[in-house]
């Protein structure tokens, strides 16, 4: 029997709680019924497997996102309104201690995230897009989005706590800096400042399709 104080929102929501304290790989159906209280069986009441969990937790992310910070503007210009796209997502992402991993690929079990494409590809469409330009478009700069925030999690698994292998330091000493001169110098661009990283690239982005 289901336990009368559980449902898929409490459990999605305790879920993100052991998430970002444990990471995606620490995420664990035993440790989340006993964050939950209770015996895992329980939680297979609501989801049948972990995969089942994970596509309710990614969808809680988004929902919340999208609630909290309104998503991009409606009344945006294309590029202005591309861009905001890329900063609400990539800000959604590192909500969570591996939320990009966690939210990546995942199937969204509400419907309502359909209203956000279609604002999306309505702007691109009015502004002279085909349907499947504008589509590429918002996929180009998904995924684009996911990825770079992939990588920069692995980098900082927390906001300002980088990992160790990825000190400039760390990093000085294994690159030959005689042989790859260029490649060890390139350690201050990768690692540091993803802020920046990541506007700069979504703006190379947008500039290309504004051709």
């Amino acid at each position: 029997m289901p336990q009368a104080n559980l449902d898929r929102q409490t459990v999605a929501r305790a879920a993100l709680r052991l998430l970002d304290r444990a990471g995606l790989d620490g995420l664990t159906v035993r440790k989340l019924a006993g964050e939950l209280g209770v015996q895992a069986p329980a939680l297979y009441w609501h989801f049948k497997n972990k995969e089942e969990l994970l596509e309710e937790m990614a969808t809680t992310v988004f929902l919340d996102a999208v609630r909290d910070s309104g998503w991009p503007r409606p009344d945006a210009n294309w590029p202005e309104w591309a861009e905001q796209f890329g900063k609400r997502l990539r800000e959604m992402l590192l909500r969570y201690r591996d939320g990009a991993r966690m939210f990546s690929g995942r199937y969204l079990t509400d419907s309502s995230f359909y209203g956000s494409m279609e604002a999306g590809l309505r702007k691109l469409t009015d502004a002279g897009f085909s349907l499947r330009e504008a589509t590429q478009c918002l996929n180009t700069i998904y995924c684009y989005t996911i990825g770079f925030a992939i990588e920069e999690q692995a980098v900082y698994p927390r906001p300002g706590k980088r990992r160790k292998r990825y000190q400039l330091a760390e990093r000085a000493k294994r690159v030959d800096n005689k042989r790859f001169p260029l490649a060890a110098r390139a350690g201050e661009h990768t690692f540091v400042d993803f802020d920046k990283h990541f506007e700069q690239g979504l703006r190379l982005i947008i500039k290309g399709l504004q051709r």
